[in-house]
């Protein structure tokens, strides 16, 4: 009886970790945000590329943790033609988001002002970050602030198509 009841319990707590990764796909609600050179940069731009959209902040310990191992994805698929795209928002007057990005010797680039695309996309805190397929669909997203979560290239995979690394 305990056998079963552990691997009952065990089998629960899986499913529940792993139902965020395969619920069912919904479109990503598009955006226009503007670059560091003041660009207009929208969602339809990536169309066709599978896309990391991550939620952050200067001021957020949490984002900096996690962003090298956003920035480990952009080698990892570069052959996949992943792209990894901040969003900045709640961010404090007289920073610049894309110089703080490259102070910390980070590669991708970030749009501005992004407080009604974190409403739009129900973002709740920083970091937030969702992989999205070349269809424009939301495959997963994740709160983590750890660069070398798992989780991260589980969903990569899921927004390349390619073969998911979970077992």
């Amino acid at each position: 009886m305990t056998l079963l009841r552990r691997t009952l319990t065990t089998s629960f707590i899986s499913i529940c970790l792993l139902a965020p990764l395969f619920a069912v796909a919904k479109s990503a609600p598009g955006f226009t945000l503007m670059n560091a050179n003041g660009e207009k940069v929208s969602l339809a731009n990536f169309q066709g590329r599978p896309l990391v959209l991550h939620f952050w902040a200067s001021w957020c310990p949490y984002c900096t943790t996690v962003q090298p191992g956003l920035e480990a994805l952009i080698e990892a698929y570069a052959d996949d033609d992943l792209v990894v795209l901040g969003i900045n928002f709640r961010e404090d007057e007289g920073v610049r988001p894309q110089a703080v990005l490259a102070g910390r010797g980070l590669t991708f680039f970030t749009l501005v002002q992004g407080d009604s695309t974190a409403i739009a996309y129900g973002v709740r805190g920083t970091p937030t970050t969702f992989f999205i397929n070349a269809e424009g669909e939301i495959v997963g997203m994740t709160n983590t602030s750890n660069a070398e979560d798992p989780q991260l290239r589980t969903l990569a995979d899921l927004a390349t198509g390619r073969t998911s690394n979970v077992e």
